[in-house]
């Protein structure tokens, strides 16, 4: 379990690591949940993980100019599905049968991150350039 709280505005490269560690950790606890060894509440507990870090993420970008509007939709995407699966009983059946939505949707959001790749390169690199004092 990983929490992180953004000290450094715009700190792109940290925000995505605590994020892509919290769609981690949620995904094993839907794993424990499936067998009884995690409660709903710990599934709940983690998206809500998700989300803080997902926000994180958004602000660090937004820091850079760098717009993520069009994943802005993913974490309720995420707790639909999240909820679709949590309304069935716990079993390695539910899980199958829901995990493959929920994957989805942690991709569609690793996709979305992965595009502003270039962009935060780029503004990076830029930001390397300035002269001391100018940044």
């Amino acid at each position: 379990m990983y929490a992180y709280t953004q000290r450094t505005p715009g700190d792109v490269p940290n925000a995505v690591r605590y994020l892509l560690l919290a769609t981690k950790d949620l995904q094993e606890v839907l794993a424990q949940w499936s067998v009884g060894a995690a409660t709903d509440t710990q599934v709940s507990d983690a998206y809500v993980r998700v989300g803080t870090d997902f926000n994180l993420a958004v602000h660090a970008f937004a820091y850079h100019n760098i717009d993520l509007s069009d994943i802005h939709h993913v974490p309720n995407e995420l707790r639909t599905a999240l909820e679709q699966c949590l309304a069935d009983d716990p079993s390695p059946d539910t899980l199958a049968r829901h995990m493959p939505n929920v994957r989805a949707v942690i991709y569609r959001l690793l996709q979305g991150l992965q595009r502003r790749q270039g962009a935060w390169e780029q503004q990076r690199r830029q930001g390397l350039r300035l002269a001391p004092g100018q940044a």
